[in-house]
């Protein structure tokens, strides 16, 4: 019996930091057993180059990046979704679209990098911090025994993970 592949999107109002790094993040963490997708819900357009910059520095491949809606997920042809996190404040606020399936949704909101002012060094630090940040939540999420959860104590996982990452497990 082959072990399934869990579908994930992670939204963010502009689809050009935090959104990007969680789905490079977690189609290397979870490859084989997750795919991950990105999406906004005003999408910016293009990625951010820091976004891109730590990325690359981070030897993610970068060719899967760019900023799109979440229309593209909620038609009859999209992926169907398992899971559905929000990674910033303003997409946790938003009505969201109606996901075929009724995949899992939490909010895992992280301090947008991209609206950092300071130094290029403090820029770049946001960028790194927003990393870890989705790094250890996903981190946690891939180690999940999903295939043992029922639906409610998972939800209680995925809510808990988003409120603090290193007492989820």
């Amino acid at each position: 019996m082959s072990t399934p592949v869990f579908n994930v999107l992670f939204l963010c109002t502009g689809n050009s930091a935090r959104s990007i790094l969680a789905e490079a993040i977690l189609n290397r963490l979870g490859a084989g057993r997750f795919r991950a997708f990105s999406a906004g819900s005003q999408p910016k357009g293009e990625v951010h180059p820091y976004a891109l910059a730590l990325l690359d520095r981070m030897n993610h491949d970068t060719a899967f990046a760019r900023s799109k809606s979440w229309d593209e997920f909620a038609g009859p042809d999209a992926p169907k979704m398992d899971f559905v996190f929000t990674v910033c404040d303003n997409a946790a606020a938003e009505t969201c679209p109606v996901w075929p399936g009724q995949p899992m949704t939490a909010h895992w909101g992280v301090p947008d990098p991209a609206a950092v002012e300071g130094t290029e060094a403090e820029k770049h630090y946001a960028f790194a911090d927003a990393y870890r940040m989705l790094s250890n939540r996903i981190s946690i999420f891939t180690s999940l025994p999903l295939a043992s959860l029922d639906r409610l104590a998972l939800q209680k996982r995925l809510d808990a993970i988003g409120r603090d990452p290193d007492t989820a497990g």
